[in-house]
């Protein structure tokens, strides 16, 4: 059970021993949801006492792909003995998937006493929710004795929370439009504030083969050793394998990547050059390259479940450029079928307000034969009927009904498709999760 919300200064024992009950009154601890700027989490950062990271930070920023490469290195690091930590977001089906020791989520009691330390260092400072959660995993890697943690930036770079850290090797992933409001409407603006986690004299990686200017621009000033894809090394894939070069090492027959779809060697590619310019004092050995990269997981990424005679595609997909990186890989790994009659793909499909969801929606309409749109919960979830709308000013065929939830769709779905259908989870994050926990 709780305890009280609002003790006085001065409380004895945690604010709640739940981490249900915690999680709830975060997201109402602040005024408003995002809030970008690093003096808060600065401020309780040294109150809390956390200091400089004895272990290595390699921090991720990007538009798409970042949890990807997160997932490659977590499991080349450690297939080579390294002790890791993880922290993304956001998370897919319960909190505690945000921060993970080796591999592990942590438990509901470690997240409750690392969340009693930021709010007892905090004062009356608030915090964001993300800037609370961020603060715990600071905490809790600080226990974990690692060698290496993984810190997956939240919005932007420049100002978030997880640049309160300075990391060793910052990687930056693909760069596409998203959340416009906040990092603006054009690319060279968004690598910019991306390029806010480089700092001087230190490592970062671009892995985007077409980098802004802007990005560029900003480690030079700085003094940052910038690493890109083409000019500093560079891969080729062939049939079932691929190879990786710098001017320093070579990798001949790679494995596949474990996570499905052809933008995922890019990701790989930029994973293993963050990883060398790591080397001097975290070697990785070649086996452990080719082990984490055959391994590697990732829930929600082109992610298939075969169930009741459907094959699932989940996806979290959510902006324009992932939209076109799940065409292209559905169209590279089309349904098994129903022979002899041609299987038809069904998309349950949900996405947020402030998405955008035409630009998304233009780039998979001509793949899908039947929509089952969906309203998400919260006040940034968009309605049923308006996705509706959207689906209907853009499809080429097929038919589109509304439902209240992801849970509703996947029912509609299954009373509708045919053995051997396709069924496409797609536009959000809430979407794929609903549908996962339903599936069986």
């Amino acid at each position: 059970m709780p305890l009280i919300k609002d003790q006085p200064a001065g409380r004895r024992g945690p604010r709640y021993t739940a981490l249900c009950d915690w999680l709830a009154w975060q997201e109402g601890l602040h005024v408003r949801e995002i809030d970008l700027g690093l003096e808060r989490c600065q401020s309780v950062k040294k109150r809390m006492g956390l200091a400089p990271p004895a272990y290595r930070v390699i921090s991720v920023g990007g538009t798409n792909g970042k949890g990807s490469s997160v997932a490659f290195l977590d499991a080349i690091l450690r297939a080579a003995g390294y002790r890791v930590a993880t922290y993304t977001s956001p998370h897919l089906l319960c909190y505690n998937e945000r921060i993970r020791i080796q591999g592990e989520p942590v438990s509901d009691q470690e997240l409750c006493a690392a969340f009693e330390r930021v709010d007892a260092a905090r004062g009356a400072t608030s915090l964001t929710y993300f800037e609370f959660g961020t603060l715990a995993a600071l905490s809790l890697c600080e226990d974990a004795n690692l060698d290496i943690a993984v810190l997956e930036v939240g919005l932007g770079g420049r100002l978030d929370a997880v640049n309160v850290v300075d990391a060793d090797v910052a990687l930056i992933t693909a760069i596409g439009i998203d959340h416009v409001e906040w990092l603006g409407h054009e690319r060279s603006a968004i690598a910019f504030e991306k390029a806010g986690i480089f700092r001087p004299g230190r490592e970062a990686v671009c892995s985007d083969p077409e980098v802004p200017e802007s990005l560029i621009d900003h480690a030079g000033r700085l003094g940052t050793r910038l690493s890109l894809l083409g000019r500093d090394y560079r891969y080729s894939v062939g049939d079932g394998s691929w190879s990786w070069a710098s001017s320093e090492s070579a990798y001949l027959d790679l494995p596949a990547p474990g996570l499905w779809g052809d933008y995922q060697y890019q990701n790989a590619a930029g994973v293993l050059r963050a990883l060398e310019v790591l080397r001097p004092d975290r070697p990785v050995p070649a086996a452990a390259l080719r082990e984490g990269l055959a391994t590697a997981r990732l829930p929600g990424r082109f992610q298939i479940v075969t169930a009741g005679g459907l094959e699932y595609v989940l996806d979290v997909a959510h902006n324009p450029q992932a939209a076109e990186f799940l065409a292209r890989t559905l169209r590279q790994h089309p349904s098994m079928g129903r022979p002899p009659a041609p299987a038809e793909t069904h998309a349950i499909f949900g996405m947020l307000r402030d998405k955008d969801r035409q630009g998304f929606l233009a780039r998979i309409q001509g793949l899908v034969d039947h929509w089952h749109v969906t309203g998400l919960p919260g006040a940034r979830g968009t309605a049923a009927e308006q996705l509706a709308c959207e689906v209907a000013a853009l499809r080429g065929r097929g038919s589109v009904t509304c439902y209240y939830s992801p849970e509703a769709a996947l029912r509609g779905v299954q009373a509708r498709a045919r053995r051997g259908d396709r069924v496409l989870v797609t536009g959000s994050f809430l979407t794929v999760a609903g549908v996962l926990r339903s599936l069986p």
